[in-house]
């Protein structure tokens, strides 16, 4: 059998958990040790059979690891009386969707791309993408820029790269993950009930952490697929530091490939690129060159036995430059207009353990984003420039305290100051404007941990204090984890949180940055922005056996503090600037089963979101981003170095705001508007996608090894409406809808070599 699925089966039987590089482990095939001996023996039996060895670190965990490292990896994590612990998370699900996914005690999921499965669609384990198979993370238009938590915003979820606050998530303007996924990662999900130790969002937390628990072995890959190249290598310089070094690369400024194609129709839809006047690209001669660039460089060491430190570095880089030409009065213009996303973090943190019951870590981060776009119309000689900018940076200091094996103390102080500046120029006619803001917060956090003596109990109750210096608030954010186990198969789960947030996204204008990425962040002032804040209460049942499992949630959420600008309304909304809040009630369903090597899992969201203006009529009414019944399903085939995935998601459309009639106002005549029926009063039609998925790998030994994957989305070519808008016809002065396709059937493929 696997070694890894001999261990699986003694952490079941003996209720433990084994901490293991998967390099390591997933090459190696024996017979199981005799049932009947004891654990030790059985320990005893695996460490002559292979060359790993096998520390007991309490009466849970047990870490694996060769004999030849086994010193170096003792020095880090294995001695709790003088070394740093390996976080190790308690789980209450092993394989949660796929292999690489599990769920932990405090009801966060994580996911670890280096053992991972497979999942429809998906040639590589790309972060944002495997995100959107979770029961209440979805994205209403189809990509990884706008991911959806619970009805809400992409900017109301926090996303971290080593503890660098990520503004830019996505390549190809929302169709590819930011984030390498050849990196060796772990990746923490929260959709509620998030540690005090994260401020600054009011839906979910997404933190990426590429920093290895161990120094580990000198390893490189090289991929690419039908949009970018990319590579990863892990340099180990000593038993006590690493260096590891990633970049990637599209060649679609160079080369066109018909993902490039399908992509390009998908995003450019309906901006500026394919004429937002009449969304026909024949009439425009059109070049294009885009590409986007990605890279990270991370450094570790260890000082001491008990202390490291680890410096960490990421660049993320979209470019678009765009040559218009159009024959217009008989006259051929041409102009030229260019877009640029761009985000830059670094980061250094310090780890160190005064004794076997107090861990200190310190660190710090900057991050930088900006977004830049120059408009040169064809249809006049108007130049628009604009520009976003944000600093952010951030210190922290955090202390653990291990009072007793069942009680933890965990304090910290944080401190954050953000800037953001937005910047237009027109000239024609002349018009500037330049805004800067600037936000300095205090936090002090407190949380416990407590474990009962049979381990059925975990309780984690926390609270984060805020002050905001400019705007001289203070907020009270109660945080909270409860799990119970009735049994080994059946656990219950309680989750609530508060939180809140100063920097938002807003649209002003559907145009601004080329109709493309039209979002801008910008800072609260607790006047006419408002800071947001949220309030979450959610419970859970898990039912867990060895082929079953079934997760159920129930929850409410209300947001306060959102905008309209925030919202992307367009219809009657979009040019009123109003404050209100949003409220979500709903159930979560998952279901899978195991069958050896084959396995699939059915989930059922219901949800029911609705917003409220108080200055509006209607007051309450649907919120843009709800999707009231949603329905994934996938079946996946495992075994040995064949993996085969097929899938299907179905759910009903978004809300959309039709005209009450089909004549036009003319109270004003120069500029005749449309008369809508009451906000977001009609669903589009169902969205429904079939995606597949296969890769093969050739393993020459525990290092070397080649995979090949392929991968379809939208299988059946179906054409979804994603969204639709309703605008004037200057030309004959009638209604006309605009409506946003999804991705047509895409293909792709990835070649990568693991050395």
């Amino acid at each position: 059998m696997p070694l890894k699925e001999i261990l699986a089966s003694l952490s079941k039987e003996h209720k433990v958990q084994f901490n293991f590089i998967e390099e390591e482990v997933a090459p190696l095939f024996l017979i199981p040790p005799a049932p009947e001996l004891k654990l030790p023996e059985k320990l005893n039996y695996l460490h002559n059979q292979t060359a790993l060895d096998f520390e007991i670190i309490n009466d849970r965990y047990i870490v694996v690891a060769s004999r030849k490292k086994q010193k170096s990896a003792t020095n880090i994590a294995l001695k709790p009386s003088d070394s740093i612990p390996i976080t190790l998370e308690e789980t209450i699900i092993e394989k949660y969707l796929t292999s690489g996914i599990s769920k932990t005690v405090e009801g966060s999921l994580i996911i670890r791309p280096k053992r991972f499965g497979i999942l429809p669609g998906l040639t590589e384990a790309d972060v944002l993408q495997t995100l959107q198979q979770v029961p209440g993370i979805y994205s209403a238009d189809e990509t990884i820029s706008n991911i959806n938590v619970r009805s809400g915003t992409h900017d109301q979820n926090l996303f971290l790269w080593n503890g660098i606050r990520m503004f830019q998530t996505g390549h190809f303007f929302g169709l590819i993950s930011a984030f390498n996924p050849s990196l060796s990662q772990k990746i923490s999900i929260s959709k509620n009930g998030t540690s005090a130790f994260y401020g600054e969002s009011v839906s979910s937390v997404i933190d990426i952490s590429s920093i290895p628990e161990t120094i580990g072995t000198t390893a490189s890959s090289l991929s690419s697929n039908l949009i970018s190249a990319q590579f990863n290598s892990k340099i180990r310089l000593s038993d006590n530091s690493s260096f590891q070094i990633s970049g990637r690369r599209s060649f679609t400024d160079w080369a066109t490939s018909p993902t490039y194609k399908n992509y390009y129709n998908r995003i450019f839809q309906n901006t500026i690129v394919t004429n937002i006047e009449n969304n026909e690209i024949s009439n425009y001669h059109t070049d294009e060159k885009f590409y986007f660039y990605d890279f990270t460089a991370q450094y570790q060491q260890k000082i001491s036995t008990a202390t490291q430190i680890t410096a960490a570095f990421i660049g993320i880089n979209n470019s678009l430059n765009l040559d218009q030409k159009i024959t217009f009065d008989g006259i051929l213009r041409s102009r030229n207009s260019d877009l640029e996303q761009q985000n830059f973090g670094g980061a250094l943190s310090l780890k160190t353990g005064w004794n076997e019951k107090n861990y200190s870590t310190i660190s710090g981060y900057l991050s930088y984003y900006n977004l830049n776009s120059r408009n040169e119309a064809v249809e006049n000689t108007q130049t628009l420039v604009q520009q976003n900018t944000v600093i952010d940076m951030g210190f922290r200091l955090e202390n653990k305290h291990i009072l007793n094996p069942n009680l933890t103390l965990n304090t910290g102080y944080q401190y954050n100051e953000i800037g953001v500046r937005n910047f237009e120029n027109i000239d024609n006619p002349g018009f500037s404007r330049s805004i800067k803001e600037v936000l300095r917060t205090h936090s002090l956090i407190a949380e416990g941990e407590i474990h009962s003596n049979n381990k059925r109990l975990f309780l984690k109750p926390g609270l984060r204090l805020n002050y905001i210096e400019e705007l001289e608030t203070y907020l009270f954010e109660p945080r909270l984890q409860f799990n119970y186990k009735f049994n080994e198969e059946l656990s219950i789960e309680v989750l609530g949180e508060q939180k809140s947030q100063t920097a938002s996204q807003v649209i002003d204008q559907q145009q601004d940055f080329l109709g493309i990425e039209k979002r801008r962040w910008i800072l609260s002032d607790d006047d006419q922005i408002p800071i947001q804040k949220s309030h979450q209460i959610s419970t859970g049942l898990t039912y867990k056996t060895g082929q079953w499992l079934v997760s159920l949630d129930n929850f409410y959420k209300k947001v306060t503090g959102i905008s309209t600008p925030s919202q992307a309304f367009q219809n009657q909304l979009e040019f009123i600037k109003i404050n209100g809040d949003y409220k979500v009630l709903g159930s979560e369903l998952l279901v899978q089963k195991n069958f050896n090597r084959f396995y699939s899992w059915v989930s059922y969201s219901l949800s029911n979101s609705d917003y409220k203006f108080d200055s509006l009529i209607p007051s309450e009414f649907a919120n843009n981003f709800q999707i009231i019944h949603s329905i994934n399903w996938a079946a996946i085939y495992d075994w040995q170095n064949i993996k085969v995935a097929l899938g299907a998601k179905w759910n009903s459309g978004r809300p959309e705001t039709t005209p009450a009639t089909n004549l036009l106002d003319f109270s004003n005549p120069a500029k005749p508007e449309i008369n809508y029926n009451f906000p977001n009063n009609k669903d589009l039609g169902d969205y429904f996608q079939v995606n597949f998925s296969a890769s093969y790998s050739w393993k020459w030994n525990s290092k070397n090894q080649l995979e090949l994957g392929i991968s379809v989305l939208n299988v059946l070519n179906k054409k979804n409406t994603i969204s639709r808008y309703y605008r004037v016809n200057n030309g004959n002065n009638t209604i006309e809808s605009v409506n946003t396709y999804s991705l047509e059937r895409t293909p792709n493929a990835s070649l990568k070599f693991n050395f």
